[in-house]
């Protein structure tokens, strides 16, 4: 299934940082872990992904150090901060409010427990 963007938009960060709490990655690998951990629901392109990164970057959630891989490739692992970890806790508590809410909007066959 394919969201719109705009609805993407505001979670993506969230699962960005997510994904990272969970280890440093380079970009290709959190695309990776993003679609798998979502059963492919959640797709990042290189033209969301990167700029969220950048971004991330800018507000010190997330730093970024290029490294030579084994292959002798230069790759910028990205690690979340402990700004991030802070960020991520307040936006997760956020989201149960937001579940709890839709689920009393939509019913508990929309919304997960």
């Amino acid at each position: 299934m394919k969201f719109e963007r705009e609805l993407l938009k505001g979670i993506a960060p969230v699962v960005v940082l997510e994904v990272l709490s969970r280890g440093r990655m380079y970009g290709y690998e959190l695309t990776e872990a993003i679609e798998s951990k979502s059963q492919k629901v959640l797709t990042l392109g290189q033209g969301t992904l990167y700029p969220l990164l950048y971004n991330l970057e800018a507000q010190k959630l997330v730093k970024g150090e290029w490294e030579t891989s084994e292959s002798g490739r230069d790759r910028k692992y990205y690690s979340i901060t402990s700004k991030g970890k802070e960020k991520l806790d307040t936006d997760k508590v956020q989201l149960a409010d937001l579940f709890k809410a839709l689920k009393l909007v939509f019913g508990t066959s929309v919304v997960p427990a």
